[in-house]
């Protein structure tokens, strides 16, 4: 399905289901802002990387606008609804500061993956090492969206996945990634470890020759 878009392009990615915040402070996004608002519809944030538009992005919801302040400035708070490929990008688009396009709606997938447990084990793995609290029920629909910023992916590998169009293409991505990851962070740790010990008493088993 084709539509148009109010776009705000960000060097970030954002996953369907998302709540992401905003502080909106140029005058171009606070028109784009105030017409979503006031008109209740949507826009898109389409991945700005390496000063380029790849061509993926999210179709985004006002959700609550937080605080108005006296100059203008406004943060609200939004949430991503569905993938997009852009087909067309106007910067600005007629009578507007801001930019648009028409955009592809990238059809879901159920949101179900047979990989989920695989995933949420390495999923917690990873949390015990760097010892830290993650999101990892693999019964929630979408997992990999859930789970994927708290992974240590760069940017363009969250593009990357943003651009996999099934859960079970995502999961396997994401296993591969930490398939990868934990070694590397166990050595980490364990490299961790040796230096902490450097300087304090050993009680060291003697060796028989």
């Amino acid at each position: 399905m084709k539509k148009s878009l109010s776009l705000f392009p960000l060097n970030l990615i954002v996953y369907p289901g998302e709540d992401l915040n905003l502080h909106i402070f140029e005058q171009r996004y606070r028109q784009l802002i105030n017409e979503c608002i006031e008109e209740e519809r949507t826009f898109g944030i389409p991945a700005f990387i390496n000063n380029n538009l790849p061509g993926f992005g999210t179709e985004m919801h006002v959700t609550t606008l937080h605080k108005r302040y006296d100059d203008g400035r406004m943060d609200i708070k939004s949430k991503g609804l569905g993938v997009f490929r852009l087909v067309n990008f106007e910067n600005p688009i007629a009578g507007k500061l801001y930019a648009g396009g028409e955009v592809e709606m990238v059809d879901p997938d159920d949101g179900f993956s047979a990989h989920a447990d695989a995933l949420a084990e390495r999923v917690k793995q990873l949390s015990n090492l760097i010892q830290i609290k993650a999101d990892y029920d693999p019964t929630v629909k979408n997992f990999s969206y859930r789970v994927a910023h708290n992974l240590g992916m760069s940017v363009e590998q969250e593009y990357e996945l943003l651009t996999l169009e099934t859960e079970a293409e995502r999961q396997l991505f994401l296993i591969q990634h930490l398939n990868n990851v934990l070694p590397v962070v166990a050595d980490m740790e364990r490299t961790k470890q040796r230096i902490r010990m450097n300087g304090h008493f050993k009680n060291l088993d003697p060796l028989t020759f």
